[in-house]
């Protein structure tokens, strides 16, 4: 590894500022960090010293989404394998070409056909993510002329996760071009977005392309073309179910380990709450904003049970199947403690965290034609984040104000 530090280094120069290649310098920059911990130090006081870089942030929440891809991969060939056994699903995809030709089965007790069959679906659209949100990252750090960051490395993780298995690839990349651009680098770049880039992209396909995203229809990985199998989403079966707090045909430990029909890595509950451990460990992610969100359904739900309606059912559904279904524990863990667009002070944690969990169930409830809430719960607590920690900063001001008045 030495002679590829030494080789590196000797390169730099041609790179720095007056090299030949010095309009590169971006790209330099980034795989150099990529391989090696940045070797500049402050060396001066005043300075802040911490042993957590944006690079070790990052790479702590990939790995905390760790278990959500592995359920993305497993839970979208098991939901094809159920599609294909119960003969709904034709057998003229290049996925299930490519099965066939690696000898695979269609089980879906098959553990290691369905990871494959999965990754079949999810992994190319996780490389047209990277490489057209990659590509944005690097135009935008050329022009500016500044290096490139690690935020497109969880955005890039998160997005594909968000997707229905069967979503097209040029939606994918016209996505991830919304969510980078529009979501992110008008404001300045990573650390000036009000939004979350990933929720971004995400609700800007949802209200475009409404027929393969919508809510009410989630595409299970096992169709072809534009005319393939799809199923209401477990959300839209409650809905229309009028059973008060039960979801015909899923049992809650099969929502809760996540074997269910929705996005490819939002269906466990289970591999969420892996995450959010990790996370919490690590001081990552704000267990204050979890907390607040959990308390903010809970309450909510329960209010709605106990008003009732007689024409929408979907009022007593149960605080239970709303913690399970849906984006919710995949928003809470990983969407609503963004540190970027969430609040910076720690009161502005339970605010926001309670109003996430206030709004993701009224918008459910309310709005029987779009029974997820979650994603448009988070972007619009993004916009009011500024504005709660105005309130706490103020509220403090006014609170020292008055203790040290006369």
């Amino acid at each position: 590894m030495k002679f590829l530090r030494d080789l590196l280094d000797r390169q730099a120069h041609h790179f720095e500022k007056g090299g030949r290649l010095e309009r590169l310098y971006p790209l330099w920059e980034a795989q150099d960090t990529f391989l090696y911990t940045p070797g500049e130090v402050t060396r001066e006081a005043p300075h802040v010293r911490d042993a957590l870089d944006m690079k070790r942030l990052m790479v702590t929440v990939v790995i905390a989404l760790g278990g959500c891809i592995a359920m993305a991969l497993y839970n979208t060939g098991y939901q094809a394998h159920l599609a294909i056994a119960a003969g709904t699903a034709p057998l003229d995809t290049w996925q299930t070409g490519a099965m066939v030709a690696m000898g695979l089965s269609f089980d879906p007790a098959d553990l290691w056909a369905c990871l494959v069959h999965g990754a079949l679906y999810f992994v190319p659209v996780l490389v047209v993510t990277f490489a057209v949100g990659g590509l944005w990252e690097v135009l935008f750090a050329m022009v500016r002329g500044h290096e490139i960051n690690e935020g497109m490395l969880v955005t890039g993780m998160l997005f594909p996760l968000t997707l229905p298995a069967t979503v097209p690839l040029w939606q994918v990349a016209l996505g991830i071009t919304f969510g980078i651009v529009v979501g992110k680098e008008i404001f300045g770049g990573t650390g000036m977005n009000v939004l979350n880039p990933a929720l971004t992209g995400r609700a800007f396909l949802f209200f475009a392309y409404p027929a393969q995203l919508s809510g009410d229809a989630v595409w299970v990985a096992a169709q072809t073309g534009a005319d393939g199998y799809s199923g209401a989403t477990i959300l839209a079966r409650a809905t229309e179910s009028g059973l008060a707090g039960v979801t015909p045909g899923v049992e809650p430990w099969q929502a809760f380990i996540g074997l269910v029909p929705g996005s490819m890595g939002e269906t466990s509950v289970l591999a969420c709450l892996v995450g959010a451990a990790i996370l919490v460990a690590t001081g990552i992610g704000s267990w204050r904003i979890m907390v607040s969100v959990t308390v903010g359904t809970l309450l909510t739900a329960l209010l709605l049970n106990t008003i009732g309606s007689v024409t929408n059912p979907f009022f007593e559904v149960t605080p239970l199947w709303h913690f399970l279904l849906g984006g919710w524990a995949f928003g809470t863990v990983y969407m609503a403690t963004d540190p970027v667009s969430g609040p910076a002070t720690l009161s502005g944690h339970y605010v926001y965290g309670f109003l996430i969990g206030f709004l993701v169930v009224l918008i459910r409830v309310v709005n029987p034609a779009y029974p997820e809430g979650m994603m448009l719960a988070i972007l619009f607590m993004n916009l009011f984040a500024p504005l709660i920690d105005y309130a706490v900063v103020q509220s403090n001001v006014r609170r020292r104000s008055v203790r040290h008045a006369g």
